[in-house]
């Protein structure tokens, strides 16, 4: 997994490499001229320490200078792994897995809840500075400049670096379900490369969102979390094609689908209700789309009516997109574009390709060929993973041939 490194120290939690004792190892594996020229000193023990309290001075001073000149926005640079290099300073088994401990720590109340999440994804799940920007919907200097301020009160602001008990858990509990649901949509459909899915961040956040349901099951949060993995996840085989190329959820050969998924997410659905956040309300959706035996058979007014609960729950542009594309598909084309043209005006979606892949499909099917076009276009000028970009051109194809 690549990423920077969450250690402690990296992450602005540690001091102790000006403790007294590290810089009395330091000073003793330096040569000291005194001990060259004079010989032992009469009473070696009070050398050491008065050596060593200048070299912790000096310590401070230098970090102190390097925190002042500390750029604003946080570089990527390659290291080996994102978690395993501080997995020896957590001791606490309370929370048994090791990254999941990580990303409780992490999620420290005294940070902003947004800023909790981009800095546990970005330092702990290995996601990049611009991969935890589109999960936001901002730019990536945005992001960049997020991150780093997070850093910088946790140094600032001496917040300890300790692992919650289980009995913590509840204050971090909407940041943990946030973190492991935007591990899970990026891996769902991974921003850019060559491959739809990014199998390995969905199959952590798949095992994280178990774990937590173990630690705290009574919570209809977090079974919703799971339950959205699980049934959306559980189409993940028929996504594609043998070819590779992109099958949407009407052109998918539904025998592929994990039943096995489906039916544990369906269960968690049920126990979840009559809970209404946003995961519950989004796994209820999927589990409308995977009951349904055939895309013919899908209860578009059961999923528009899902949607609209969720917009009075948890309102956002993107909640608005996907509703305004269920109207659309339950057969008001002309009414779905309605719906998304006032979200042209906004900011969280200007780069978001999925709101013009959406309207190019409602125009093609009114038969607005020259609209279509542009908004294919406009969506593939926002599209950087392969496989979609690939259906796209074969969209735009169709239109122009």
């Amino acid at each position: 997994m690549s990423g920077r490194s969450c250690s402690p120290r990296r992450c602005g939690w540690s001091a102790t490499s000006t403790s007294p004792r590290n810089a009395c190892r330091t000073r003793t594996r330096r040569r000291s001229p005194r001990g060259a020229s004079d010989g032992v000193p009469a009473r070696p023990g009070a050398w050491l320490t008065t050596v060593a309290r200048r070299r912790g001075l000096d310590l401070l001073r230098r970090d102190s200078t390097f925190r002042r000149a500390l750029p604003q926005l946080v570089v990527d640079e390659p290291v080996a792994d994102t978690a395993e290099l501080a997995l020896a300073e957590l001791d606490d088994p309370a929370i048994p897995d090791d990254r999941l401990r990580l990303i409780s720590t992490c999620c420290h109340p005294a940070l902003a809840p947004q800023a909790q999440v981009a800095l546990t994804l970005r330092l702990v799940c290995g996601v990049t500075t611009a991969e935890v920007a589109r999960a936001f919907l901002v730019s990536e200097s945005t992001m960049a400049a997020r991150i780093t301020r997070a850093k910088k009160k946790i140094a600032v602001a001496a917040i300890p670096y300790r692992v919650p008990s289980v009995r913590e858990l509840p204050q971090r509990l909407d940041s943990i379900c946030a973190v492991i649901h935007l591990l899970f949509t990026t891996g769902h459909t991974a921003p850019a490369g060559e491959m739809l899915v990014r199998a390995d961040l969905v199959d952590r956040s798949l095992q994280l969102a178990r774990m937590m349901h173990a630690l705290v099951p009574d919570d209809p949060s977090v079974a919703g979390l799971l339950a959205l993995i699980l049934l959306t996840d559980a189409r993940r085989a028929a996504r594609v094609d043998d070819d590779g190329n992109l099958c949407t959820l009407e052109l998918q050969d539904r025998d592929r689908w994990d039943r096995a998924a489906i039916a544990e997410g369906i269960a968690l659905v049920k126990h979840a209700l009559p809970h209404t956040d946003r995961y519950t309300l989004q796994a209820a959706i999927a589990a409308v789309h995977d009951e349904a035996p055939t895309w013919a058979d899908t209860d578009w007014r059961e999923i528009i009516g899902l949607y609209r609960l969720l917009l009075r729950e948890s309102p956002s542009p993107v909640a608005l997109l996907n509703h305004a594309i269920a109207v659309g598909l339950a057969g008001d084309p002309a009414q779905a574009l309605a719906l998304l043209d006032p979200l042209g005006a906004e900011p969280a979606l200007a780069t978001y390709g999925y709101l013009d892949a959406a309207r190019a499909a409602f125009l093609a099917e009114l038969g607005r060929t020259d609209e279509a076009i542009a908004a294919y276009e406009a969506a593939l000028l926002l599209t950087d993973n392969a496989v979609e970009r690939a259906h796209l051109r074969g969209k735009l194809v169709a239109l122009t041939s």
